[in-house]
């Protein structure tokens, strides 16, 4: 008589990954990083999860932070584009 062994049943199954959710991962690192590159790859990522009927809460936030840090890049180029102008213009160079 064989005994049956403790290993035989079928391995688990892995949890079902939504399509746009390690693309929504990459997106939200990289919104600190690059952050144009990061608002794309999170639209993306969002419209691929959209698509599957799934929400990603990690393309939002990575879109959301994204356009905050471009809008305060903006703000402080343009800040330090007109202390620039202006201390050249003051100093004489």
């Amino acid at each position: 008589m064989s005994e049956p062994t403790p290993y035989s049943s079928e391995p688990a199954a892995s949890p079902a990954d939504y399509p746009g959710k390690t693309l929504g991962i990459v997106a939200l690192v990289l919104a600190f990083l690059f952050t144009l590159l990061g608002l794309i790859l999170g639209i993306v990522a969002n419209n691929q999860s959209k698509a599957a009927g799934y929400a990603n809460p990690f393309a939002k936030w990575a879109i959301i932070l994204s356009i905050i840090f471009l809008v305060l890049g903006l703000i402080i180029g343009i800040g330090v584009a007109l202390t620039s102008a202006a201390l050249f213009t003051t100093t004489g160079f």
